[in-house]
C-alpha cells in the first residue's frame, strides 16, 4: 500500500525577512513565474493534484479548503 507523508516546509532555510521580500521583487521584475509554477485545486480534485505533481504537469499544486 502507498502512503503519503505532508511535511511543512517554509522557506528551507532561509531567512524570511529576507527571502519573502527577494521574490516579490524578483516576481515583480517578472524575473520570477510564480504562476507557472503553482495551479490551485480545489478540495474534491486533491487527487489530480497529486497526480498532476506526480506527471510533472505542475510544480507545485495548491489544494484549497
Amino acid at each position: 500500500m502507498k502512503g503519503w507523508t505532508f511535511k511543512t516546509i517554509v522557506q528551507g532555510s532561509s531567512v524570511p525577512q529576507v527571502f519573502i521580500p527577494k521574490l516579490i521583487a524578483l516576481w515583480q521584475a517578472g524575473r520570477f513565474p510564480i504562476d507557472k509554477l503553482i495551479r490551485t485545486y480545489p478540495l474534491a480534485e486533491i487527487n489530480a493534484a497529486f497526480d498532476d505533481s506526480k506527471s510533472g504537469r505542475t510544480i507545485k499544486p495548491v489544494v484549497l479548503f
